[in-house]
């Protein structure tokens, strides 16, 4: 076996053309771009969500309502789930942000609302942003203590 006699394996390598290298090469001409029109062009580049000229499907489709800017929107997490926290992580004394964020149920920068669905048995202080009335009674009848966030 001699160097010159080394070759690649059948089928691992793939004939390359090499465009606008002259009328020998097949390739001339238009070099494989066809004639005319954007594509054809060096620096092309395709619009997300461009359709050709015709309307684009999110300029088509109907838009109404209203989106208020200045919505706060608030992580909603219920009793029951508070007093399934208490039952299964054994946690006892203040339940705070940190306490949801490193459960998973909040990310760090949610505004947490308590709601009042379910009940809780355990006399726990809970720290959120925002309390329903129903949360807010049934925490205080549990002999917890309910705190905003400053």
């Amino acid at each position: 076996m001699k160097l010159e006699s080394l070759r690649p394996a059948k089928g691992s390598t793939k004939k390359k053309f090499r465009k606008g290298r002259g009328e020998g090469s097949g390739n001339a001409g238009t070099s494989g771009r066809g004639h005319k029109g954007a594509k054809s062009r060096s620096g092309y580049s395709k619009k997300i969500g461009f359709e050709g000229g015709q309307m684009p499907l999110q300029r088509r489709t109907p838009k109404f309502g209203f989106t208020n800017i200045n919505r706060v929107e608030y992580t909603g997490i219920n009793l029951d789930v508070i007093q399934n926290l208490i039952d299964t992580k054994g946690i006892t004394g203040e339940i705070n942000k940190e306490t949801f964020v490193t459960n998973g149920l909040a990310s760090k920068r949610d505004l947490i609302k308590i709601l009042g669905r379910g009940q809780i048995n355990s006399a726990v202080t809970v720290v959120a942003d925002k309390f329903t009335k129903t949360a807010q009674e049934a925490i205080e009848n549990a002999g917890g203590k309910v705190e905003l966030v400053k």
